[in-house]
């Protein structure tokens, strides 16, 4: 009788991961059963604790690398660094939402554990060394922000975000699915390792791999809806303004940095020989997703909209950073994710204390007088506009000056000037709204809610901002540390 052999497994090298998933369903049933309605911040607790104590699970592991179930996920400082992100942004959605929740109507206790499970999510996609594993992370973490996005019901903003982002996320995985099932065909196989090795073995010439070149079309597809990369971007203007505001912070930094963490594993690891095909593809996606971002944020009154499009064409600029991650701008590709996450983070932040009981976004012309008003809100403000559009001394300069440079140096100079230009560009409406709130006599009354949590959030944001735009060097070195075994 033959013998079914199972895979060795390592479950060390996914003890982060664990921990999230497994604390989110503990999270669940004690939320059910013995925290009581009225009292939800307590959730919101622990789900922060629980994303702290992930974040320890993996000090460790940082001088630990090696693969586990059949070499679909893997652990080396790469996949570690980017936890450690996701953590730090679904640890500081928590804490926006545990004063929002409420004051909007709409507490409930779930929406930390889905946070959760989305971190998990997140993971997934920055270990996976496997299309399967990578479609698993991608639909874990779509899922749970399906919900998360309609989490305002009954307003009427929110159920249509939601809608418009199930039918467009539904869409886009099926454009997974059917790429993955192109690859396989193609290559006999869905993990990352064996489809490079599939490719160095062949003499490759584009007429007999129509097959491989168009399964990697359409797993690019599934990606740019993911990234909100221009043409695939339309959903995101809408979906972020009828989204509670946390969740939006939340999902413009961490959908997009893991799929963009995924994707860089997939186009320097498995696709690392037929680099002659896909850098075009993704240098002109690059280029139409800064000038359209950018552009589409020029005229925008509404502050959640405008950075809904400040987040489409700062994809835009990370995406410079993948496509250089196999020479050298992994490393920056790193370092831009997080001063961004932390930047973006608090800007977010910022509206959530203006945020008023059942607005659904916040119009630019009510931040008027600002600076009279509540003076460190608009200096905090102040600080995260000034860093999205890259002035000094903040982390936003020393980030994009990294990917730049690393784009210039990979022989992409063209992309690296025209990220300078549509840079300037985005200086105009990140500067609008600091005039506003400094030049400006107030307009409406207005009472920013800014309670103890959300306060530690904007300082923690405000403090990184200015730490990693005046001290660089150890936030860089920490990022080039990141860059062993990328593929495993």
């Amino acid at each position: 009788m033959e013998q079914i052999s199972l895979p060795p497994v390592n479950l060390t090298l996914i003890a982060p991961l664990l921990t999230v998933v497994g604390w989110a369903a503990v999270l669940l049933l004690i939320d059910v059963f013995a925290i009581p309605e009225g009292n939800k911040r307590i959730t919101g607790y622990l789900a922060i604790a629980g994303l702290l104590v992930a974040g320890l699970v993996g000090l460790p592991l940082w001088n630990m690398t090696g693969s586990t179930f059949s070499d679909m996920l893997v652990l080396d400082r790469f996949s570690l660094a980017l936890t450690w992100i996701f953590l730090i942004v679904g640890a500081m959605a928590c804490a926006m939402a545990l004063e929002y929740l409420p004051r909007h109507g709409m507490e409930q206790g779930e929406f930390y554990p889905l946070i959760m499970f989305a971190v998990a999510g997140m993971i997934l996609l920055s270990q996976g060394t496997d299309l399967i594993v990578l479609f698993l992370g991608i639909e874990a973490l779509s899922i749970t922000l399906y919900i998360l996005t309609g989490f305002a019901y009954p307003r009427l903003t929110s159920e249509e975000a939601a809608m418009k982002y199930l039918l467009l996320g539904s869409f886009a995985a099926g454009f997974f699915v059917y790429g993955i099932a192109l690859v396989y065909g193609a290559t006999g196989s869905t993990n990352l390792g064996a489809i490079a090795e599939y490719l160095g073995r062949q003499t490759f010439v584009a007429e007999d791999q129509t097959l491989l070149l168009s399964g990697a079309g359409l797993i690019l597809v599934a990606f740019g809806f993911k990234i909100a990369l221009v043409p695939f971007h339309m959903w995101t203007p809408d979906v972020y303004v009828g989204s509670p505001t946390p969740v939006a912070a939340f999902m413009s930094v961490g959908t997009k940095g893991a799929a963009l963490a995924a994707l860089l594993r997939i186009v320097t690891y498995a696709l690392a020989d037929v680099r002659a095909y896909w850098l075009p593809v993704l240098a002109a996606l690059a280029a139409i997703t800064m000038v359209v971002g950018n552009l589409g944020a020029l005229g925008q009154n509404n502050v959640k909209r405008m950075l809904a499009y400040s987040s489409i064409g700062h994809a835009g600029y990370i995406l410079l950073g993948v496509m250089v991650a196999g020479e050298l701008g992994a490393d920056s590709f790193l370092f831009y994710l997080l001063a961004y996450a932390l930047t973006n983070l608090g800007a977010f932040g910022v509206v959530v204390a203006l945020e008023q009981r059942g607005e659904a976004a916040w119009n630019i012309d009510d931040l008027a007088g600002l600076f009279q008003r509540r003076p460190l809100l608009a200096l905090m403000m102040a600080l995260f506009m000034l860093s999205l559009a890259g002035v000094p001394p903040t982390a936003g300069l020393v980030a994009k000056f990294f990917i730049f440079t690393a784009a210039y140096e990979g022989g992409l100079g063209w992309l690296a000037v025209l990220g300078v230009v549509t840079s300037a560009v985005a200086a105009y409406f990140y500067l609008r709204v600091v005039a506003k709130m400094f030049m400006q006599e107030p307009g409406r009354e207005l009472r920013p809610a800014l309670d103890r949590d959300l306060r530690v959030v904007l300082i923690v944001a405000a403090v990184a901002t200015l730490l990693i735009g005046i001290i660089p060097t150890p936030f860089v070195l920490l990022a080039e540390r990141s860059l062993v075994a990328i593929g495993g």
